[in-house]
């Protein structure tokens, strides 16, 4: 769902250069994944002087963890930590002015207060800092470095759905090593982290 002034549709290819090409072609792409999921919105919050976006944010319509009962108890032995779970998601897309370079790749970081200061709820997700300063920051193993916002966009609901997830403490490693250690710990000896899901993963 698009709700910006302009549509991606009232640009010519042709007439673009370099990374607005580029910035072009990732918002067809991500608009074209997620027209076709009723569980993904996004909205256009920056765009530069061209009007092709900079900043994107996308919103998951989805149930998935997003803490434990005893945050502060986690990983003590003998404490059971049952997950909690929240319905909405947001997730904030950035890119650099050097992007697609290799040292400019785009970040994508849940959002973890509300305009106000307010907690919000974050994934609960091994490949998704939870806590500390960086919190709601994403590792994506992407394929390669271009793998486009669309292909990253539509990852992370394998991740809220828990049909991916690197919780052990070798490479790539985890992004969150308090979570992997729930994971490991809790979560898959419990069957907590295979809760059901109504969302197809294509």
């Amino acid at each position: 769902m698009q709700t910006a002034l302009l549509n991606w549709q009232d640009f010519e290819p042709g007439q673009l250069t370099g990374r607005n090409r580029r910035l072009l072609h990732e918002w067809r792409e991500l608009d074209g994944a997620v027209g076709q999921r009723d569980e993904l919105e996004y909205l256009v919050v920056r765009r530069n002087h061209q009007g092709l976006p900079t900043e994107y944010l996308i919103t998951y319509h989805l149930r998935s963890i997003c803490g434990v009962e005893q945050v502060e108890r986690l990983n003590e032995p003998g404490v059971a930590n049952r997950p909690l779970f929240a319905q909405t998601f947001r997730m904030g897309i950035r890119i650099p002015e050097g992007y697609p370079a290799v040292d400019a790749p785009a970040e994508f970081r849940f959002l973890t207060h509300s305009p106000e200061g307010k907690d919000i709820p974050h994934p609960w997700h091994p490949n998704i800092r939870y806590f500390g300063e960086f919190a709601g920051r994403v590792c994506l193993n992407a394929p390669d470095t271009y793998a486009g916002l669309a292909w990253c966009v539509t990852r992370i609901v394998s991740y809220l759905t828990y049909e991916r997830y690197h919780a052990i403490q070798e490479p790539p490693y985890p992004e969150d090593f308090k979570v992997a250690e729930w994971v490991i710990r809790q979560g898959e000896p419990n069957d907590w982290i295979y809760f059901n899901q109504q969302t197809t993963i294509k």
